[in-house]
Parts: structure tokens; sequence; C-alpha cells
């Protein structure tokens, strides 16, 4: 009851109802608030701080900038259920709304110039000619749309995967290693009104996050970029919960190497055999393969987590 009480007396403040009403819009930054809120930094920091301290704000680093957000799952019921319970018609949050709005837009004005500047070709599908249309369907098809579930994209790039899936689960989340990618994604997202959406800064062979703790995890477009794909596809099954999915899209094995050598691809796609080897190393279990025809030919690689790896060990002493 004290925890609850707690929390409760950190949010009954008009400038801290404010923060999660914005936050429940997306993440921002402090220099974000003090645009929209129109209130000094030190003042919006120590309610930041207050807030987070309780848990009703989740405080992540990326580098030189720090985001706020809604906490994901059960943790951040409390804070939803405050901003669930504040008048849509109030004058105050209404202009804090059409201040976000702006500064939202000024955002990704920002993160599409500087990604420009920057001359890098981010959309790799495009560059190859891939049927991203078909690829983007067939994953639906994958995806029940009654699963309501947690899903992690890893390597989520511009964020288009979560964009996608959002109607499909409770909670999204994408993370990858370019702080230019998060920018472009946090604009897509915030574009869309996907406040349950979320991204942040990770190295996918070490994911921040919990074991178990996500129903589906989708690679698009990464295992041929790394060094060790086994080892992403480890971690990725490390944080997928019991019956949980892994789905793996990316280039099947090819001879094209023309078309990838511009693009730095360690890998020229992957065999089925490979693949099912992958999975069964890192204690899931595969499913049929999904094909897609193009340029390239591309899979779509499904696998289970069916038993964990404590379930394994009892088998083992069992036999």
């Amino acid at each position: 009851m004290e925890h609850l009480l707690a929390n409760l007396r950190a949010a009954a403040e008009p400038t801290r109802l404010r923060l999660l009403a914005l936050a429940a819009r997306g993440a921002f930054c402090v220099m974000e608030f003090t645009e929209i809120l129109g209130q000094s930094q030190p003042r919006l920091s120590r309610h930041l701080k207050l807030l987070c301290d309780c848990g009703l704000l989740d405080r992540v680093r990326e580098g030189a900038n720090v985001w706020f957000a809604l906490p994901t799952g059960d943790d951040g019921a409390l804070a939803r259920e405050l901003v669930a319970r504040l008048p849509t018609d109030d004058p105050v949050l209404e202009a804090d709304r059409r201040q976000a709005a702006r500064v939202l837009a000024e955002r990704a004005r920002i993160a599409s110039e500087s990604f420009r500047q920057k001359g890098a070709d981010w959309d790799e599908m495009r560059a190859l000619g891939l049927p991203a249309q078909a690829v983007e369907d067939a994953l639906l098809g994958l995806i029940s749309a009654g699963s309501r579930g947690r899903l992690l994209d890893i390597g989520t790039g511009t964020g288009r995967v979560l964009e996608l899936l959002a109607p499909r689960v409770r909670q999204g989340l994408g993370v990858d290693a370019s702080k230019a990618m998060l920018a472009l994604a946090r604009a897509r997202l915030s574009g869309a009104g996907l406040a349950h959406c979320a991204v942040r800064l990770a190295d996918m062979y070490r994911l921040p996050l919990a074991d178990r703790s996500f129903d589906c995890v989708v690679l698009q477009m990464v295992l041929h970029h790394a060094e060790d794909p086994p080892g992403v596809v480890r971690e990725a099954a490390r944080v997928l919960a019991r019956d949980g999915q892994l789905l793996v899209i990316d280039l099947a094995d090819h001879d094209r190497t023309e078309l990838t050598a511009k693009l730095a691809h360690r890998w020229a796609g992957f065999s089925d055999q490979a693949m099912a080897r992958i999975f069964t190393a890192a204690e899931l279990e595969s499913r049929d393969p999904v094909s897609i025809a193009g340029t390239l030919p591309m899979r779509i690689w499904p696998a289970l987590r069916t038993i964990d790896a404590a379930g394994v060990k009892a088998r083992e002493l069992a036999l």
C-alpha cells in the first residue's frame, strides 16, 4: 500500500500529470519537454527524476541523450490508468498536444535530413530490389491478429516492422545499434501515434532485456551482416518466452555477390539446413520456412521456444 500511495503522491501535481500525458504519446527528451511545456530544464528535471524514482516513467540513456517514456508491460499499468482518467478536453492538455505535434514534426524533419546528409543507403530491401510488400504480407500471415503479446524487433532500422505489427501486439520494442536509425524510427512511430511501441539503443549480442520477456522476436535483414549469426539467435532465444516465436527474415543462400558487395554483407544468405542448425543450437524448434521470390531469394524462417533450458536438462536427466 505504501508503494501505491507514494506513486499517487508523485503523480499528484499538474506538471507531472502533463509529463505523463505527453509520455503516453511516445518517448521525449528533456529539451523537448521544455519546449512543449515552456518550463525550465532544471524544474522539469526534478519532476522527471521523481516520476522515474517511483516507477511511473522509464529513463533510457542513449549516448548524450536521455529519453523518457511510460514503462512497458504491467510496470506501466498505473501510469496508463492515470493518463486514461485525464480529461481529453482540458485546455492545458490540448495545448500540450498541439505543441507536441509540432515538436514531433520537427524531430522527423531533422532525423530525415540528417540521415540523408550522411548518404547512408538505409533502405536495403529497396536497394536490392527485394519484394518488400510480399515480405510484409508473409510476415503478417505468421503473426496471429489476436496475439496481443510483446514484440521485440532486433535491428529495427527505421521501425517499419514495429509499425506494421503494432495493431497485432500489446507492446513493441525495437532495438538498434545506430542512433541515426533510431531517430528515424522514433519519427515514424510518433507520426503514426503508436505510443505502445518504443525503440532504444542496444547491442544485439548483449540485449539489456530480461530472460523470457517477449512473445515474438523478429530479425529482419540482420543476420547477413552479423559476424556471429548463431550468437545473435542465441541472444534472441534468451529473451523469448515459452511458446514464443522467433521469425528470421533474410536472404537465402545465393551466388549474386555483385549485388551485395557494395552493402558489405558478411554472408551470402543462408541455407535452410544452416538455419535449422542455428535454431537447434539455440534450443529452438524449427518450423517450415516461407519462400519469397525476388531478385535475390528470400526466406522467413520461423522457430518456436517449446521448452526452456531448464526443461531440456530435466528431460536429459530423466532419460
